[in-house]
Formats: structure tokens, C-alpha cells, sequence
């Protein structure tokens, strides 16, 4: 096999008209996205990059970016994807920690020794490069480095070769079920891993990729979606929810848009219900981490049996529930999630001590709790570091979670562990909603053993989230003693 990028030159010799992105109401060809992927990969070169060399992609979300990953990746360096909106402490911390030679940027600072400025002389010079030279075509050099820490310590990620990538999307074309023939609306942001993953994966298999960044009001992605008929998208829990306050008992709001992707916290059942519904009815959850790629996809087909599950393991990947000896248990019985496969990164970048926490015997340990049922849906427990030990008992934030999510008022809950001289640990419950302390607290103690019902029950107005809606149980947990 072969560098990821050579996939363009194919795709321009198959279909060299075909779009392959479009951004502003312009469209660029797969002929002309191949000639500048190649002509800017030599503009790397001319500026002394070169295989094997670690390079931070610090660009705003737009086809340009694309065009730069892709080039990175045409000349066998690495991408080291740098939020834009990174200050410069932060980028400066994360360039230094993974070694970059150069950082590209259209504004701020890079490592003093390099930065490749993104500006019209760049193209400029890139224009009059003979697109015509050779490139490296080793499919088990790194490709990406994937952040899977803070940005402010001592930051860490995996490293994936062509190869693994290669994997990844290859599990997106069976179990997701994307094709040549969509035209992908990229409405997440670039630096994500899944909005990095799925617009290159669309290049990569010659569908269309139509850019449509955030910043965005749900009224303009609707608009956007049907006027360039879009086919699939992924969208994070924060989107999602804009959208269905915008709902139509009538109609669909996404009319054309056959598949529809989520990432990132897991939506509740009612929500996951209103967004087949009411924006798509094809709607798939997708269950993974930066490390392994792709692990579970819950599915519009899924019955009842399905509710509350991330669904069932994808295309590829080899999922087990192990006990802490590392014994498989039986189904039922939660245990910690582990997995391997062609598209899970072999280990973390040069980074001995995190491999030797996440990695053991070819086998990745997410650090999530889980189980399986007998038709072979998972159902997550929380994290293994999140476990609350209360007087002995083992107690499993999600499961407490998933009671306050069922009774009509709560609208969000995240449930955590605080240090209690008497009992070890106490629980604390916070959640958003029209619920009250006293009613959550007898609602709970009917539905579960009493050493797991929350010492208290805090109302928030909202929970603190990520940019792709996973709640931030660190910034509950730093005043959870407060309320004991």
C-alpha cells in the first residue's frame, strides 16, 4: 500500500472534474486538489521539511487546511493538529512537547527556529512548483500525532502510521456506511478528531466535501445543508440540541441529508429519539477515542434493547470486557474495555511511560467500564478512575446517572466521588432541569440499592461542558466538598 495522499492523484485521473471541495460557492476539482496538494507538499520540502518530521497545522477551519493536512502527509511528515484557537502558551507548550520542526500558522508565534506562514506568497511560490516529483509512499510512517491530554502539562497522543489511518476509513465505508458519492458537510471543527478523520476520508474516497465551519447559528447549518444538498455530516451533542429547539412537527429539518453522525458524550435516549425524528432519521452515535479510532456504532435500527448502549463494535475492531487480571468476564458483568485492530494506534508518540498505563499485551485500555449484553451491545460504566468506592461497595457514576436522566425533569446529570473521612467516598449528583433535591432523592432510592443514591443533589443551570459536550466532571468536582 501507499501513502494516504497518493489516493488524490487516483481520484483525479478517475474523476478529475468531480468536486471535491467546496467553500464560498467556489469548488475546487479533484484535478486541481491533486496538483495543489503536490505543489505545496514542495513548498514544504523547498523549506527544508521532510519525511518524519513532526509538523503543527495551526490553521483556521477552511479548504486551505484541508489542503495543507494533506500535504504534510504527501511529503511522509507527521501532523501535529494545533487548535487555532490555542493561545500562544499553549501552542508553544504542545509544539515543544511533541518535538515539531515547524508549525504552520496564518497568525502568532511558532518554535523561533521555523514557521511556514500560510500567506499569498506561499501560494505564490507554491503556484510555480512542478507538480511532477516524487514523494515518499511508506505506509508505516506516522501520518498524525492526536492530543489525548490538556494542553497546559505535559502533553501526550498516539501516533498513526498511513496504514492504521487506512484502517480507520475503511471502517467509516462498512459500518457508517459513507461512499464516493456523498457530498459531506464539514460543520465540525478541523482540529477535532472526527472532523479532521471524516473530510479527509471524503477526499480519500472521492466524495465531495463542502466546508461549512463553525461559528454558525442552527438556522444558517439547516439553510447550508439543503442548499448545497448534502448527504451526511457530523455533528457534536451541543449542536444537535440547538437543532431540535428549532423542530418541526411537519418535516424533517435536514430534508436531503441521509446520514447523520454523532461524536463525543453519549446523547440520552429522548434526545437520540427527537434527532431521528425530527433532523435525520438515519442517525448513528459513534463510540471511540483518539487512541483506537472507531469502536461502537449505535444505530437508528437499534431497538429498545439498544437504549442506553453506545450499540455494537464496528467493522475491524476487537472489543473485550476484562476483569483486573485481564481475564475476559461474562456478559453482564462490567469490566474495563479494551480493544485492538489494524486502526488503533500501536502507542503513544515516543512516550514509554503512557504506553506502559494504556498498553498490555497488544491490547489498548481506554480507561472506560463497560459490558456487554447477550446480543452484543455495549453499554458503558464510566471510567475506570471514576469509580466511587463507598464504604467498600464499587459504585458506577454512569448507573446513577442513567436513573436521574429517567425521570422527566432532568434535563442532565453527572454524578461524582469526593473524599469522605467516614465512608471513603460520598456521591454527588449535579442536574439541570425542573427537578428538585427532594423529589430526585426519592426517585432514586426506589429505583437503586441505597449505598448508591448521591449524599446530596446540587441544581445547576447548566453542567460544564467541552466543545464536543462532554461534561467536565474535574470543574464539578472541585467544589463537590462544598455541598457534602
Amino acid at each position: 500500500m501507499a501513502n494516504l495522499a497518493s489516493l488524490l492523484d487516483h481520484q483525479a485521473i478517475r474523476k478529475p472534474e468531480h468536486p471535491a471541495i467546496i467553500e464560498n460557492g467556489e469548488s475546487v476539482s479533484y484535478h486541481d486538489l491533486a496538483v495543489r496538494v503536490r505543489q505545496w507538499a514542495g513548498a514544504l520540502e523547498n523549506a527544508g521539511l521532510k519525511a518524519g518530521d513532526v509538523i503543527a497545522v495551526g490553521l483556521t477551519d477552511s479548504a486551505d487546511h484541508i489542503v495543507m493536512n494533506w500535504a504534510v502527509a504527501r511529503i511522509g511528515s507527521v501532523i501535529l493538529p494545533v487548535d487555532h484557537r490555542w493561545t500562544d502558551a499553549e501552542k508553544a507548550n504542545v509544539i515543544k512537547g511533541f518535538g515539531a520542526k515547524a508549525l504552520i500558522s496564518e497568525s502568532g508565534e511558532g518554535p523561533p527556529e521555523r514557521t511556514v506562514w500560510l500567506n499569498d506568497d506561499f501560494r505564490a511560490k507554491a503556484a510555480a512548483i512542478d507538480p511532477d516529483r516524487s514523494f515518499p509512499e511508506d505506509d508505516d510512517l506516522p501520518v498524525v500525532l492526536s492530543l489525548s491530554s490538556g494542553t497546559t502539562g505535559r502533553p501526550k497522543g498516539p501516533a498513526l502510521s498511513h496504514r492504521q489511518m487506512r484502517a480507520r476509513w475503511l471502517t467509516q465505508l462498512v459500518s457508517l456506511g459513507f461512499t464516493e458519492r456523498d457530498r459531506y458537510l464539514s460543520a465540525t471543527p478541523l482540529y477535532f478528531g472526527g472532523g479532521r478523520s471524516f473530510t479527509m476520508s471524503a477526499n480519500w474516497c472521492g466524495a465531495t466535501v463542502i466546508m461549512f465551519p463553525p461559528p454558525y447559528e442552527p438556522e444558517a447549518l439547516i439553510s447550508a445543508a439543503g442548499e448545497h444538498k448534502a448527504t451526511t455530516t457530523l455533528l457534536v451533542p451541543t449542536i444537535l440540541r440547538r437543532l431540535l429547539a428549532l423542530k418541526d412537527e411537519d418535516a424533517l429539518l435536514f430534508e436531503n441529508l441521509r446520514l447523520m453522525l454523532c461524536t463525543g458524550s453519549i446523547l440520552h435516549q429522548e434526545e437520540r429519539e427527537q434527532v431521528i425524528r425530527y433532523l435525520c432519521p438515519d442517525f448513528i452515535n459513534y463510540y471511540g477515542s483518539t487512541e483506537g479510532g472507531g469502536v461502537s456504532i449505535l444505530t437508528s435500527d437499534h431497538g429498545l434493547e439498544a437504549a442506553g448502549s453506545v450499540g455494537q463494535v464496528v467493522f475491524g475492531t476487537n472489543v473485550e470486557i476484562v476483569n483486573s487480571d485481564h481475564y475476559p468476564v461474562d456478559n453482564g458483568e462490567v469490566g474495563l474495555i479494551r480493544y485492538k485492530g489494524d486502526g488503533v494506534a500501536s502507542g503513544f508518540y515516543k512516550d514509554a511511560e503512557a504506553d506502559r498505563e494504556a498498553y498490555r499485551d497488544g491490547w489498548f485500555y481506554p480507561g472506560d467500564l463497560g459490558r456487554f449484553d447477550e446480543n452484543g451491545f455495549l453499554f458503558l460504566a464510566g471510567r475506570s478512575n471514576d469509580v466511587i468506592i463507598r464504604g467498600g461497595a464499587n459504585i458506577y457514576p454512569a448507573e446513577v446517572e442513567a436513573v436521574l436522566l429517567s425521570h422527566p425533569d432532568v434535563e442532565d446529570a453527572a454524578v461524582v466521588g469526593v473524599p469522605s473521612k467516614e465512608m471513603g467516598e460520598e456521591i454527588i449528583a449535579f442536574v439541570t432541569g425542573a427537578a428538585d433535591a427532594g423529589t430526585l432523592d426519592a426517585y432514586v432510592r426506589d429505583r437503586i440499592a441505597s449505598y448508591k443514591v448521591p449524599k446530596a443533589f446540587v441544581m445547576l443551570e447548566a453542567l460544564p461542558k467541552s466543545g464536543l459536550g462532554k461534561v467536565q466532571k474535574e470543574a464539578l468536582k472541585k467544589n463537590a466538598e462544598n455541598f457534602l
